[in-house]
């Protein structure tokens, strides 16, 4: 799990796409952006298409999360390369674990998670684990 400290020092060096509409509510909003982002399949370069990640993560969260959120999350990423929301993920999205929510204490406290549309994803991470 992402630690405060690790999130200051990524926010506090970032270059935000938008910098005047920067706007972080709690840390667990990154830590959820980057628990979404770390379930997904990544290729070598962006595949340059539009997909609305921040509405997406917040449905599968079950709170808002900002634009902004998701950026410092994929920067802190390893794995993830692109700016938002052009980000190397395949087009092949994976619906995260709810195991992931897990010890995210902002999880799931806003009623997001009732509009999750399961259809943007093509598979789930509990049937790729089983």
């Amino acid at each position: 799990m992402l630690t405060a400290q690790e999130i200051a020092t990524a926010k506090a060096g970032f270059r935000y796409s938008q910098p005047a509409d920067v706007f972080h509510e709690h840390d667990d909003c990154i830590r959820l952006a980057y628990e979404w982002l770390d379930a997904q399949k990544t290729i070598a370069t962006s595949n340059g298409k539009f997909r609305p990640l921040k509405h997406i993560i917040e449905k599968w969260a079950g709170r808002y999360v900002s634009q902004s959120d998701v950026e410092v999350a994929a920067a802190m990423h390893p794995r993830i390369r692109g700016k938002y929301p052009d980000f190397n993920l395949s087009a092949r999205l994976v619906l995260p674990s709810d195991k992931r929510l897990e010890g995210i204490g902002e999880a799931l406290t806003q009623d997001y998670r009732d509009r999750l549309i399961l259809d943007v994803y093509s598979t789930r991470e509990d049937d790729l684990e089983g």
